[in-house]
């Protein structure tokens, strides 16, 4: 046994399974300590998540202590600052997990070279995907831009993969302290208690994503490629936050659904969700630019408009057209979003309001549970149209139509948008087409804040000046 300390630099990796770094630091060390470097940047705009993060700290913790384990969180400004300081020290080899964003990546090269010339002991894991960012190109060597011939090779890659031995974590001889200055979880809750709901909801923690799991597979993994469509009932996984976090790493979902069953569509449908995944990670770090603009460069040209009474009305689920306004009221009332009304949303954003996809993105980025740069860039450009693989621009949902295809007999515009619970499905997708005492658009539910088909052709004409 290495008579060091074993630190185990924790990020998206709330797990004790399939958590490699980890493992390995407490297979190599009496002693381990666990530790969480908070950035307060990084969560400036990530309301909701400071939530999520403050309960896995917490519940991990737990965890960890069983294992004579110590976890420990320490605010900084710069991962820089506290590994020069770090370095100054002889006395412990450092383990750590990827996380693939282009930054992370830069950054860890920088602490390789660091760590090598100073003669520190230091080892780093793959992190949270099937295969590695630059294992999936093109027969040339280039990158896939469109998504179902990466997938094709990506899940074959997977497949004829030999699958690595599994290694299980060892309970430490004791637990020890090692960093001064720590801070509590409490520190990083949002100051306004809007996610008190978030707590009946959610249970940020590696047990209770297991547990959602087996749920998931047992009782709707078969209808999944249909049920996934209807948001007025749990056709989902709902498994997104905790894939975030690094509650269940993707291999024991694919795993768990490949033991489960044989192929079926819900099944490949689901996975190939994971593929999507995979994907964007893929994306994002061969086109780095796409994190901040436009993949398409074309795009940089459109005339988007700035509107915020229209902004502010799609943010509080105010708009006129129930579908959105009932999705809008659920990501900020739970943290999160059907897939489907997702969507929607994003479409009536950009291409019905012409504001900017940034914008949109900023604001899911600042509500979302889940939210990861990857899925929320890449969603957003697919949305708009100016993404790899997206959506053609001219293709433009109609909210009334969608509304009335995917959420039949309005119940979840009902749960959400209770101001018109007392409408009949006739009504429940275009309310402005009622009149009666006892309900009045415009009185207890707004107008619509742009007409359909007005707002189309106006798209339709923004997108020809690109």
């Amino acid at each position: 046994m290495d008579k060091n300390v074993g630190l185990f630099w924790l990020k998206d990796d709330f797990r004790l399974t399939k958590n490699n770094g980890l493992i390995e630091a407490t297979q190599n060390h009496d002693q381990v300590v666990v530790f969480y470097l908070y950035k307060k940047d990084t969560y400036k705009n990530q309301e909701a998540q400071k939530w999520w993060l403050n309960r896995s700290l917490l519940n991990f913790r737990n965890t960890l202590n069983n294992l004579n384990i110590t976890l420990e969180l320490i605010e900084t400004n710069s991962f820089k600052i506290f590994f020069d300081k770090l370095l100054k020290k002889k006395d412990f080899s450092l383990y750590w997990n990827k996380i693939y964003e282009p930054d992370y990546l830069k950054f860890d090269k920088y602490l390789l070279k660091n760590l090598k010339n100073k003669n520190i002991q230091h080892k780093r894991f793959k992190g949270n995907v099937l295969n590695e960012i630059d294992e999936i190109k093109k027969n040339d060597g280039t990158p896939f831009k469109v998504f179902t011939p990466f997938w094709r090779t990506a899940e074959k890659y997977y497949i004829e993969k030999i699958p690595s031995k599994e290694k299980t974590i060892k309970k430490c001889k004791k637990k020890i302290n090692y960093f001064k200055n720590c801070i509590e979880p409490e520190k990083i809750l949002p100051k306004n208690d809007w996610f008190n709901n978030f707590d009946k909801i959610w249970f940020p923690e590696e047990l209770s994503a297991l547990k959602e799991l087996q749920n998931f597979i047992k009782e709707r993994i078969t209808n999944y490629s249909e049920g996934r469509n209807f948001p007025s009932i749990v056709g989902t996984s709902k498994l997104s936050p905790f894939i975030k976090f690094g509650q269940l790493h993707v291999e024991t979902i694919w795993n768990e659904c490949i033991k489960n069953k044989t192929e079926n569509i819900g099944t490949s449908k689901f996975l190939a969700e994971i593929g999507w995944r995979e994907f964007n990670h893929s994306l994002i770090n061969h086109f780095p630019h796409m994190l901040k603009n436009n993949y398409s460069k074309k795009f940089d040209k459109f005339p988007w408009e700035k509107n915020s009474k229209f902004f502010n009305a799609w943010k509080k689920g105010m708009t006129g057209y129930p579908i959105v306004d009932a999705g809008m009221r659920e990501l900020y009332s739970t943290g999160w979003m059907h897939n489907r009304v997702r969507m929607i949303v994003g479409s009536f954003l950009v291409k019905h309001l012409l504001i900017d996809w940034k914008d949109g993105e900023k604001y899911f980025r600042k509500c979302l549970l889940d939210y990861s740069p990857a899925s929320n860039v890449a969603g957003w450009q697919w949305v708009a149209g100016c993404g790899a693989d997206a959506a053609p621009y001219f293709r433009i949902f109609n909210p009334i139509l969608q509304g009335e295809k995917f959420d039949k007999e309005g119940e979840y515009v009902k749960k959400w948008v209770p101001e018109l619970k007392n409408l009949s499905k006739k009504f429940i997708h275009k309310p402005w087409e009622f009149n009666d005492q006892k309900f009045k658009i415009g009185r207890d539910y707004p107008y619509p804040i742009v007409k359909h088909e007005q707002a189309r052709v106006k798209a339709l004409n923004a997108f020809k000046k690109i």
